[in-house]
């Protein structure tokens, strides 16, 4: 049977990293304490430095950022649907004109 996904909140993934940067313990040390591979915990550490508040945003609630390119790619698919709808009519109405 398989195992079921463990997932980690926010609040837990940034309480691991602290351990490695504030209280001085090796990632090692850190994963083997918290009962997580050590790849999860590095993973974690770099995403925090890079992302700060941004990181770990959770289920559904994505980085403002990616929230606007999907809402651009959205409007760009509408708008080119419009564009090939007019250039449809257009020429179809100089065909008739003929």
């Amino acid at each position: 049977m398989a195992e079921t996904r463990r997932t980690f909140t926010r609040e837990f993934k940034v309480a691991a990293v602290k351990l490695v940067t504030g209280k001085g313990q090796s990632v090692a040390e850190a994963a083997r304490s918290l009962g997580l591979g050590t790849e999860f915990l590095r993973r974690w550490k770099v995403t925090l430095a890079a992302d700060g508040p941004e990181a770990f945003p959770g289920h559904g609630h994505v980085p403002p950022a990616e929230d606007e390119v999907r809402r651009l790619k959205a409007e760009v698919a509408r708008l080119t649907t419009e564009r090939d709808i007019l250039k449809k009519a257009t020429a179809l109405f100089a065909r008739e004109s003929r």
